[in-house]
Parts: structure tokens; C-alpha cells; sequence
């Protein structure tokens, strides 16, 4: 198995990127990696982390910067790590690809480049929430601001063949979030949805709300881009400000200081549990190879974590098991 990496991607690359691959490497010796970058300066890189000989380097001059008309700079920039690594993927001679480089630019490369598997209307990002009850999985979280039902419905159905397929889930469950659990709440894109999703080969729970992502109702939560990215970002926020607000309070007096200790090991494993690091990337799914997108802020973990969690995705066979799911989809009344 062969991992594609842009070792150019990020905002502390190529050094953190590539002490995760080296990382990922010592806990999975029989997979290669191949980081993508100038072959100068990423050859000075390996020596120096001690690298195994399973990471290669292979030579991409060429860097698509964040604020890069994502679509032009794709077709403009071929000698660009993000277009070398979805051309690996594209012609077999790589399994997956991994990016914190540009969001809009990997996607834009895995369309063009990978191509949508047939059948599916729209690719979406998969955010994984890990929440108490169970781990929830949140699509679409913003690649697609506006969506049609179908697109809902093609997001329900890959979720529910990653979990399958990845996750060994046996039977996910998919809530669609709306504004109250009754089936005639929501605007026209949920209601119209739900009768999609009710139609398909799913285990389909119905409505959920937005407090249900935390309590884990569902392993699934599909939503339009737009919702699902606010439904993103609000939740770091409100992780980052809980933990900041613990550490004050904590601090505030003696007393409290005494009574920190005594909750400090739990606080950590909540914190370790609520760290993105730990999960590595988001999954963009619907294209025809396995690509994972990182934030740009990655660190050495969560590149590790990244490139790991593509490895899951390519021996559980992901892209094949929705293909093979896709021949139950409900047809659309046109």
C-alpha cells in the first residue's frame, strides 16, 4: 500500500508533516509513504528524523498557496504537490492521498483529477465527533453550501459504507438534522430529504436536533455543508472556551486548585478524547480514491493520525463498498 503525502501543505509544513509520516511509519512498517515536495529540501528532512526506508520523496517544484483560485490553480500548477498526489491515486500508483494544504484546492484536484464515483451527485467531508455515547459522524461539513435532497441522500448512504466497511459498524444509524424531530420539521431541503433517505437501505431514525450530536442519538448526522460547517466551528469553540474556563476556575483559589487536582486525570482524558489531533483529518467522501484533508495548522500528530486513518480507509476497501451500495439507491422520481 502506497500513501501519498503533500509534505508542502500546511502552515508548519514541510517539518511537522514529515515527522508524522515518520511516525505513522514506525507503527505501520509495511505500508510506504511518499511525500511530495522540492526533492532538495525534503531529502535534507529524512536523514535528520532518522526516517525508515519505506518514506520516499517524490520531486513537486511546485505549491498551490491558500489564496489560489482553487479550480485554475489546480489545472495551472500540474508540477504542484496536490495535483501529483491525486494523479498517484488517479493511476493506481498510490492508494490514497493526504493534504493541510489548501481545502478548496485537494478538492478541487480530487474531482478533477480522481473523478466522482458514478452515481454520486456530490462528494462530501466527514467530520467525526467523538462524543460519549458513541463516536458521531457529521456530513456533508462544508464542501457543498447548497445541496439538493439527493445530494442528502448520497451523503447518508456513504457514511453509512465507511462505518460499515471502515468502523465495522454493523448497523449505523442516520438522523437528519433538523429543527425538531417531527418528520414535517425543517425547511424544503429536509423535508423533501427525508423522504429520500426513508426510501433507502438505511437504518434511518428520523429527525434529529442539534443537541442529539453530543448525546451520540445517531451514529450519523447528515446536513447540508452550510449548517455543517457552523454545526464545526461553534463546537471547537465551545470545547476550547469549556477547557479554558476549567483551567480558571481551577486556578481562582487554593480550594480550587486543591480540587483541580483531584479532577486533572479525568480533565485530560476528556481533553485527549476532544483533541482533532487525535482523529488526523477529515474523509472526503464520493470521489474514486481515498483523500484526506487536514487543517492547515496540522501538527506532527495529527499528520500521523491522518495518514494512519487513510491506511484504515484503503484496507477496509471504502471507495468499492460504496460503489457496491450505490446499486441500492432508491431511484428519484424525476
Amino acid at each position: 500500500m502506497v500513501i501519498a503525502v503533500d509534505a508542502m501543505g500546511g502552515d508548519s509544513g514541510p517539518g511537522e508533516v514529515v515527522q508524522g509520516c515518520v511516525n505513522a511509519a514506525r507503527i505501520e512498517p509495511h505500508i510506504d509513504i511518499v511525500l511530495l515536495g522540492p526533492k532538495d529540501l525534503l531529502s535534507k528532512e529524512l536523514p535528520r528524523l532518522d526516517a525508515p526506508a519505506t518514506i520516499r520523496i517524490e520531486d513537486a517544484l511546485d505549491v498551490i498557496s491558500m489564496d489560489e483560485e482553487p479550480a485554475w490553480a489546480i489545472r495551472n500548477k500540474p508540477a504542484s504537490s496536490i495535483v501529483i498526489g491525486n494523479r498517484l491515486v488517479k493511476d493506481g500508483n498510490a492508494q490514497a492521498f493526504v493534504s493541510a494544504g489548501s481545502t478548496g484546492a485537494v478538492m478541487a484536484g480530487a474531482l478533477l483529477i480522481m473523478g466522482r464515483i458514478k452515481g454520486i451527485s456530490r462528494p462530501a467531508i466527514m467530520v467525526k465527533f467523538p462524543m460519549r455515547a458513541r463516536d458521531v459522524y457529521i456530513l456533508d461539513a462544508g464542501a457543498n453550501a447548497d445541496c439538493r435532497p439527493e445530494n442528502l441522500l448520497d451523503f447518508a448512504i456513504m457514511a453509512n459504507s465507511y462505518l460499515k466497511s471502515v468502523m465495522k459498524v454493523v448497523k449505523p444509524s442516520v438522523g437528519l438534522l433538523s429543527i425538531g424531530e417531527e418528520r414535517g420539521k425543517g425547511n424544503e431541503l429536509v423535508k423533501e430529504a427525508y423522504g429520500l433517505i426513508d426510501r433507502a437501505d438505511l437504518d434511518f431514525y428520523g429527525n434529529v436536533e442539534g443537541r442529539d450530536i453530543p448525546l451520540g442519538t445517531t451514529d450519523i448526522v447528515v446536513c447540508d455543508g452550510y449548517t455543517g460547517n457552523i454545526v464545526l466551528k461553534l463546537s471547537e469553540g465551545l470545547v476550547s472556551q469549556v477547557l479554558a474556563e476549567f483551567k480558571a476556575i481551577a486556578s481562582s483559589s487554593l480550594l480550587a486548585k486543591l480540587g483541580g487536582l483531584v479532577f486533572k486525570p479525568g480533565l485530560m482524558k476528556m481533553k485527549e478524547r476532544l483533541d482533532p489531533d487525535e482523529y488526523g483529518g477529515t474523509l472526503l467522501l464520493g470521489v474514486d480514491g481515498v483523500c484526506i484533508i487536514c487543517h492547515g495548522s496540522s501538527s506532527a500528530k495529527a499528520v500521523g493520525n491522518a495518514v494512519l486513518q487513510a491506511v484504515n480507509a484503503v484496507r477496509g476497501g471504502v471507495v468499492g463498498k460504496i460503489k457496491e451500495d450505490l446499486k441500492g439507491k432508491p431511484q428519484l422520481n424525476v
